[in-house]
C-alpha cells in the first residue's frame, strides 16, 4: 500500500509467537489456558496505534475440540459426524446482510459442487464491548461453517477443503459483493481452528466466548502477538495463519511472489487434477509477508510434501559452503533451490498441521526461539523465555533453536523428533544427487573458450567512459576489490544523488539499489559471510 511518501513494502516487524504442546497428544483444557497465558505474556510484543484498546492482532490456533462441536451441532439441530469426518470453517463475513447472504450462498454452492455435504452454520458468540473503537468499526461478522466429508480419505479431504476455500475466495472477489473486503476464511480444516483478530492479547479470550468454554480442549496451542509494521493492522492479517505464526520479516517477499506468478504456467499437481488452474492466485495479493509465506506453504504441503519437507524448501539452512554437511542433504537443498527460491530474512517460524508442531530459524539465526521440555511431556517454545511459570525441578531439558535448525514434535508418535532425524528421513527418501547429475549442467562442464585479448590503455579508457565509469569508481571501489577481493567498507549513509536526476551519464547499475534493510556495518556480503550467503543462481 502506498500513500504519499509512505510505502508499506518498506516496513519491518518484530512480533511475538509461541506454542505449547502435549507430546503424547492428550487433549486438555490446561493446554488451551497455557496457550492463552503465553499469549498474554507476549503482550509487550503487541502494538497499538492511536486507539490504545485496538491491537495490531492476536490469535490462537488449536486442534478441533470434537466434544465441543458435537454439543454445538446438537444445539443447531444436526448430529456431528465422528472425528475427522467433518471440517469447521472459521469465516469472517461482511456486516451488510445482503452481501453476507451472497457470500454464504457462494460458499454453500461450491461445497455442493465439490461433492461435500453442508451441515450448517453457527454464529460465533463474541463480546464486542471488549474491543477498541477502531476494531469495532472494522469488525466483520463471525460465523462457522460445518462440512461433512464424503467419499474421500482424510488427507484428500484437507486438499478438497483447500480447493473449496480458494474457489470461494475467487468467486467472492469476482462478484464484487464485498467492497470493504471483509470476507476471509481464517481456517477451514478437519484438524485445526483459528481464533484471531484486531485484538490485544488479553482481549482474545474475552472477545471469543468459545475460548472460555471448558470443552474447548486441545493437545497443542500456537499463539501470536502482532507488531504490524509490514502491513497495516486488519482482522484478516492477525496471526496465526492456517499453518504458521511468524516472528520476523521476509526480505525477499517481492521476488518470491513474482517468481511464483512467473512460473504459474509450469505449476501442476496430480493431487489437484484439473481443478488446479482455478486456484490462482496462489499468493493472495496485498497480504503481509507472513500471509504470503503461508499461501505457498499450504500449496507445497497439500501438494504431497510433509510440512517439515515444505519448510526445508522455503527456509533452507546454509548449505552451499557447509563443508561437513552430508551429500544427501546438500543434494536435497541444491535440487530444491532449482524449484523454489528461499524465502529469506530474519525469521523464527512456528508451524503446525494439527498433528505435527514445530519451529525453524532462518540461516542467520537473527530471531530468537527458546524451548523447554517438562517432566509431564509438555514442550513450551516462544520467542523469549518466561512465558509459563514452571518449577525448576519439572524442567527436563531447555535450549534455543540454532540457525537453520528445526525443532519438531509429533503428537501422533508422541515424541520429539530431532533436527538430524527429520532431515535425514526427508533428504534420503529420493535420489536427489542422481536427478541433479541427469538434469543440471554447471559452468565447469561447459567447453573451454579462448581467453579474450586483454584491453588496456586508451581502448580501456574509452570503454570505461562509454559505460559511465568515473575515476571515483575505479579508485574507491574497483581497485580495492581487485586488490583484496572484498567490497570496501564505507559509511552506512550515502549522499550520492539519484542517478535519474543526474545531468551526467551514470553507469546503468547506479539506477538500482538493493530492496532489503541493511543494518550491519560493515555490510553483510557473500565474502565476509561465506557460510550463510551465496551468489549462485540457476539459469533456465
Amino acid at each position: 500500500m502506498r500513500e504519499g511518501l509512505y510505502d508499506s513494502e518498506l516496513e519491518h516487524d518484530a512480533c511475538g509467537m509461541g506454542f505449547v504442546v502435549q507430546i503424547k497428544g492428550e487433549k486438555s483444557r490446561a493446554i488451551v489456558e497455557q496457550g492463552l497465558e503465553i499469549l498474554n505474556r507476549l503482550s509487550h510484543r503487541a502494538a497499538a496505534g492511536a486507539d490504545p484498546e485496538t491491537g495490531d492482532g492476536a490469535g490462537i490456533l488449536l486442534q478441533l475440540p470434537h466434544r465441543f462441536f458435537k454439543r454445538e451441532g446438537i444445539k443447531l439441530g444436526f448430529d456431528m459426524p465422528d472425528r475427522r469426518r467433518y471440517a469447521v470453517g472459521q469465516v469472517f463475513l461482511p456486516p451488510d446482510p445482503i452481501a453476507r447472504s451472497k457470500c454464504e450462498a457462494i460458499f454453500e454452492k461450491v461445497v455442493a459442487d465439490e461433492g461435500q455435504l453442508l451441515l450448517g452454520w453457527r454464529d460465533v458468540p463474541t463480546r464486542p464491548e471488549h474491543l477498541g473503537r477502531t476494531a469495532q468499526q472494522s469488525q466483520p461478522v463471525f460465523r462457522q461453517i460445518y462440512i461433512e466429508r464424503r467419499r474421500l480419505v482424510p488427507s484428500a479431504f484437507e486438499r478438497k477443503l483447500y480447493v473449496i476455500r480458494k474457489l470461494v475466495e475467487n468467486a467472492v472477489v469476482l462478484s464484487k459483493i464485498d467492497p470493504e473486503n471483509r470476507f476471509y476464511v481464517a481456517s477451514l480444516s478437519a484438524e485445526t481452528i483459528v481464533y484471531k483478530g484486531m485484538l490485544l492479547p488479553r482481549q482474545l479470550p474475552l472477545f471469543y466466548q468459545d475460548l472460555q468454554d471448558p470443552e474447548m480442549v486441545s493437545a497443542l496451542a500456537l499463539v501470536h502477538s502482532r507488531f504490524s509494521t509490514n502491513t497495516s493492522p486488519s482482522w484478516d492479517l492477525a496471526q496465526p495463519f492456517r499453518h504458521v505464526a511468524h516472528n520476523g520479516e521476509i526480505n525477499t517477499v517481492r521476488g518470491n511472489r513474482n517468481w511464483m506468478n512467473a512460473r504459474r504456467q509450469l505449476l501442476q499437481s496430480a493431487k489437484f487434477g484439473s481443478n488446479f488452474s482455478n486456484l490462482f492466485p496462489i499468493v493472495v495479493p496485498g497480504k503481509s509477508d507472513s500471509a504470503q509465506f503461508d499461501n505457498v506453504l499450504e500449496l507445497l504441503h497439500l501438494g504431497g510434501r510433509s510440512l517439515p519437507h515444505s519448510m526445508m524448501m522455503m527456509i533452507p539452512e546454509a548449505w552451499e559452503n557447509h563443508s561437513s554437511m552430508d551429500d544427501d542433504r546438500r543434494a536435497f537443498y541444491e535440487y530444491s533451490s532449482a524449484l523454489l527460491e528461499a524465502w529469506d530474512g530474519p525469521a523464527a517460524m512456528a508451524f503446525t498441521d494439527g498433528r505435527l508442531i514445530g519451529a525453524t530459524l532462518d540461516r542467520n539465526g537473527l530471531r530468537p526461539a527458546r524451548y523447554i521440555v517438562t517432566d509431564d511431556n509438555r514442550v513450551i517454545m516462544a520467542s523469549e523465555t518466561g512465558v509459563i511459570d514452571l518449577p525448576d525441578q519439572s524442567i527436563v531439558r531447555k535450549g534455543r533453536l540454532q540457525p537453520g535448525r528445526m525443532f519438531l514434535v509429533d503428537t501422533t508418535e508422541g515424541r520429539i523428533i530431532e533436527d538430524e532425524e527429520v532431515k535425514r528421513e526427508i533428504t534420503g527418501r529420493w535420489p536427489y544427487r542422481k536427478w541433479l547429475k541427469e538434469n543440471v549442467a554447471t559452468f565447469e562442464q561447459l567447453p573451454e573458450v579462448a581467453t579474450p585479448a586483454r584491453i588496456a590503455g586508451v581502448a580501456l579508457l574509452k570503454l570505461q567512459k562509454m559505460f559511465g565509469y568515473t575515476d571515483e569508481d575505479v579508485w574507491l571501489l574497483i581497485a580495492p576489490m581487485a586488490e583484496s577481493g572484498k567490497e570496501p567498507v564505507g559509511s552506512m549513509g550515502t549522499d550520492t544523488p539519484l542517478a535519474i536526476l543526474s545531468d551526467q551519464a551514470p553507469n546503468l547499475f547506479h539506477y538500482f539499489h538493493q530492496l532489503f534493510a541493511q543494518v550491519t556495518n560493515p555490510p553483510i556480503d557473500p565474502i565476509r559471510e561465506a557460510l550463510v550467503m551465496t551468489t549462485a543462481t540457476a539459469i533456465g
